[in-house]
């Protein structure tokens, strides 16, 4: 049986390592491995500094919508306006993140994700 991985390239390789270790640090801070919205609630409540049991739908919704702002402000789409007397950051949008097919979405949030996680 080949491998699954055997036709990507060396960066490709590297990068589903890299992937991989981000997932499996959160899995052993939180007790299970998380998929990608988890994730950017997770860097979403980092980045608001508050942490709950329990969220409401739409702060769930707006937690995953700082984290998207904030892994999307180097590329220069997002800018930080500052931050309410809640302490939640508010984003101004710059331009469009380009429509993408549902796969590179993914691959370019895992990315994203990986260097957020990698930076802390």
């Amino acid at each position: 049986m080949p491998l699954l991985n055997q036709n990507k390239s060396e960066e490709e390789k590297s990068f589903a390592l890299r992937w991989y270790e981000v997932r499996n640090r959160v899995k052993n801070e939180f007790g299970q491995r998380p998929d990608i919205n988890v994730m950017l609630f997770l860097i979403g409540m980092n980045e608001v500094g508050i942490v709950k049991e329990k969220w409401e739908k739409e702060e769930k919704q707006d937690l995953m919508h700082v984290a998207v702002c904030k892994l999307f402000e180097s590329e220069g789409y997002f800018t930080l306006e500052g931050t309410d007397d809640d302490g939640w950051p508010h984003y101004e949008a710059n331009k469009n993140i380009p429509k993408l097919v549902l796969k590179e979405q993914d691959e370019l949030l895992k990315r994203k994700i990986v260097e957020y996680f990698e930076s802390l």
